[in-house]
């Protein structure tokens, strides 16, 4: 692909021939090896490959971490289902008690903290970058809002609604302030007294969807296996790996046309980077009507009406619409979504793991320039977008100590381009 010599604005287009590589993620060291032989200009290095300590000693000054993404991954939890195609279990007793489990609010907190987000994270990120990748809200954290950050004000929120469970825990980024073995069993106990009491079974067994092809997203379900049935034993949790192909389960889950075709009690597939930067674009997720339940939680507007209710949507439904009702005053807007969002980390629908799934937070080696990419926390225009505008490339590999005096010049200028928007902003907005 060449540069369009009859685009308005070519001087701010700097490489004049591309070429795109599609990688299907089953090979990991093939990228670096790519890049060693000159055919790539930023290869993402794996340290968890095969290869990795060769890769690592030939570029030791050159690997860096970027920047973690706006976006988030996260591990979804199926509250409808009702096909089983793909299960371990061998009775209709134990879908039931998997059902019974996953509506009981205790038991999602159970799972929130007994996921090791550390080990998950390093699973592609290696020990030594695990943590830069962790997040633990499904709303962006750092979002400022005032003189706090969201999460800040997300914390807050959580200590009024139950401080026992919520003391001592941090949701920051690049924290394992979630994984909390003591707390995980504390509300497990809870949680099995009551469903025992309904008749449930024990041990649960969840059926983990798995895509077979790419190592990495196998490694990391594993990693979530070995995590939750370590902190809450076996004995009373299982997670059954559902390994299949990339053909065999986007059908049953991200490209399933409604809820019944959801075939998967606990999947990793899904993620979610911003349209714009406001905390709807990733709290309106789990409205009911907007249509992604079916995606995220296994449910949609046809899931019979007691499960929707158990799991409490209308108390969140009407904290968004207050929330969005706010059009006046930015800041207070961003504190109310701050309680929604403490809504939702509180009943754990979702399990928020790790920073945007769009390369962000990884490790690489590269030639491009750093920083000399456009930046947009959401939209499509982002550096790993495929947005080639002002990105320029080097003749050689960008060192380490490059990058990181790059980013703090950038990081700068950036705080001082904030703060200039927001005086510009506060002359025009009475």
């Amino acid at each position: 692909m060449a540069k369009n010599d009859a685009y308005w604005d070519k001087e701010n287009v700097k490489i004049e021939n591309v070429k795109f590589t599609f990688w299907d993620g089953k090979d990991q060291d093939v990228i670096a090896k790519g890049f060693a032989d000159g055919q790539y200009s930023k290869a993402r290095i794996f340290p968890t490959s095969s290869t990795y300590e060769k890769y690592a000693a030939d570029f030791k000054d050159n690997i860096y971490f970027n920047e973690p993404g706006a976006g988030v991954a996260t591990v979804s939890l199926n509250y409808g289902r009702t096909t089983y195609n793909h299960t371990a279990k061998t009775s209709d007793a134990q879908k039931t008690s998997t059902q019974k489990a996953l509506l009981n609010k205790e038991f999602r907190q159970a799972l929130n903290f007994a996921v090791d987000r550390n080990s998950y994270s390093a699973q592609t990120n290696g020990t030594d970058g695990a943590a830069v990748a962790i997040r633990n809200t499904f709303a962006p954290y750092n979002l400022q809002v005032g003189k706090k950050t969201f999460g800040e004000l997300v914390q807050d929120s959580l200590a009024k609604t139950n401080s026992s469970t919520w003391s001592n825990v941090s949701l920051a980024d690049s924290q394992n302030g979630l994984y909390n073995e003591e707390k995980a069993k504390e509300v497990f106990a809870k949680a099995k007294s009551s469903l025992q009491a309904e008749g449930v079974e024990f041990p649960i067994h969840l059926d983990a969807l798995v895509i077979q092809e790419s190592t990495a997203v196998v490694n990391r379900v594993q990693s979530l296996k070995q995590s939750i049935e370590k902190v809450l034993g076996s004995d009373n949790v299982v997670v059954d790996l559902q390994q299949m192909t990339q053909a065999e389960a986007l059908p049953i889950s991200f490209s399933a046309p409604t809820a019944k075709e959801q075939d998967w009690d606990i999947h990793t597939l899904l993620g979610w980077n911003p349209d714009y930067q406001d905390p709807s674009t990733f709290l309106d997720q789990f409205v009911l009507k907007g249509g992604s339940t079916r995606l995220y939680l296994g449910i949609d507007q046809n899931t019979d009406a007691s499960v929707v209710s158990k799991l409490g949507l209308a108390d969140y439904g009407k904290l968004l619409d207050d929330a969005n009702s706010e059009n006046q005053d930015v800041q207070k807007r961003y504190e109310k979504y701050a309680v929604a969002q403490a809504w939702l980390t509180d009943n754990a629908l979702t399990i928020p793991v790790m920073a945007s799934p769009k390369e962000t937070a990884v490790s690489y080696v590269s030639k491009v320039l750093p920083f000399s990419s456009s930046y947009s926390v959401a939209g499509l225009k982002g550096e790993n977008s495929g947005y080639l505008k002002y990105t320029e490339v080097g003749e050689k590999a960008i060192t380490k100590e490059e990058y990181e005096k790059a980013r703090e010049k950038w990081l700068k200028e950036k705080t001082e381009s904030n703060e200039k928007a927001q005086k510009e902003l506060a002359s025009h907005v009475k």
